[in-house]
């Protein structure tokens, strides 16, 4: 099968997440990619990553620093930014107006102006740009989508997607507590956007606004044993508190082109927990069970209720793609997450995005997720 060569840039956390991610797609017999090269600033971190590849691949990537010495490689058609969100466009333009495909981790941009300089940057360069969205991803959600568009509920007419529930530590990274770096409100809330426009379609008009709950985040707890060795060592580094000056909580109401109405409630700080991913119709009501946790999709119509496999039987020209059926088998719309990690369950995730960013290199085709759909909110 023919492969794309590959940069990843950007080689801390979420880079060691891509590039375990990456063999497994080259695992599941329909690989697409050839991670060729991996590029950080900090060589500590680019070192690291060149050994993760060398232990899961078997074979040494070339190693760099700086930009523009990879791009100068003919031989490199795309790379995968996973810096931090502030940075994706200066990583991402140069790249795409050298003609590399690029494919760029969410948020896509924290702002509209950085978004639009790689969305221009793509068609200049006459390259694909990509956004790393991997929710959409998840098999649960493809058969919630499903059924959304089968009428199976009637008109849809209302969509809630309310998360609340956390503390008050760090979360993830530092950085993510920074406004200028775009915040939990940002980088949480893109995800749960991105949700409500694959279930409903494109909104018409949205209104909303973001707000700090937790003003001083503290130091995490049990990263000693966290599975992957690039957060624990990047845990040693955190301080004992950050002051947070970006949100990190959001609430938006969309109107839909189609009419309806949909809610997005984030609050990733103490206040209480809950959780919910519906959509109402005239007809019945479907509710999703979040993401990466494999529980089943129930759906209720006047008085009969069905869940996963079983709603597989109203929908019989329902079908996974193949890259997602090669990771998650035929009847993936319901998994057990307790047979693996996490972090496995995340790698298919991930591996189902590169697939299809590859496959438009390939083919001349776009990506499920775009440049412009990177800007919607």
């Amino acid at each position: 099968m023919e492969k794309v060569p590959l940069c990843v840039v950007g080689c801390g956390g979420m880079g060691h997440r891509h590039i375990l991610a990456y063999k497994v797609l080259e695992d599941s017999g329909i690989g697409n990619v050839e991670l060729m090269a991996v590029c950080d600033v900090n060589r500590a971190n680019a070192e690291f990553a060149a050994r993760e590849v060398q232990r899961l691949f078997g074979r040494e990537p070339l190693i760099f620093t700086d930009m523009d010495s990879m791009l100068k490689r003919d031989d490199i058609l795309a790379v995968d930014v996973v810096t931090d969100g502030s940075t994706h466009h200066q990583v991402a333009v140069p790249a795409l107006l050298a003609g590399k495909h690029a494919l760029v981790e969410k948020p896509l941009g924290i702002t509209m102006r950085a978004c639009q300089a790689m969305i221009d940057a793509a068609h200049t360069g006459n390259a694909v740009l990509a956004t790393a969205e991997n929710y959409r991803r998840d098999p649960p959600n493809r058969l919630a989508r499903a059924i959304v568009e089968s009428g199976l509920l009637g008109d849809p007419f209302l969509m809630i997607q309310a998360s609340a529930g956390g503390s008050d530590r760090i979360t993830i990274t530092p950085w993510r507590h920074l406004k200028e770096k775009g915040a939990i409100g940002l980088d949480m809330g893109v995800h749960y956007g991105d949700i409500i426009q694959y279930y409903m379609g494109d909104y018409a008009h949205v209104f909303g606004g973001g707000f700090i709950v937790e003003p001083v985040r503290r130091r995490p707890d049990g990263y000693d044993d966290h599975p992957l060795e690039s957060y624990r060592e990047r845990a040693k580094t955190y301080p004992e508190s950050v002051e947070a000056t970006g949100e990190d909580s959001v609430v938006a109401l969309y109107r839909m082109r189609s009419g309806a109405l949909a809610q997005l409630v984030l609050v990733a700080g103490r206040g209480g927990r809950g959780w919910e991913r519906s959509v109402h119709g005239r007809w019945g009501a479907l509710y999703a069970p979040g993401d990466r946790n494999g529980r089943p999709a129930v759906l209720r119509l006047e008085g009969k209720e069905l869940k996963g496999r079983e709603i597989l039987s109203l929908l019989p020209d329902f079908h996974l793609d193949e890259i997602t059926e090669r990771l998650f088998g035929a009847d993936g719309v319901e998994y057990d997450p307790s047979a693996t990690s996490f972090y496995e369950i995340d790698s298919r995730h991930l591996a189902i995005e590169y697939h299809d960013f590859a496959q438009a290199i390939l083919t001349g085709g776009q990506p499920e997720v775009d440049g412009l759909a990177g800007c919607r909110p």
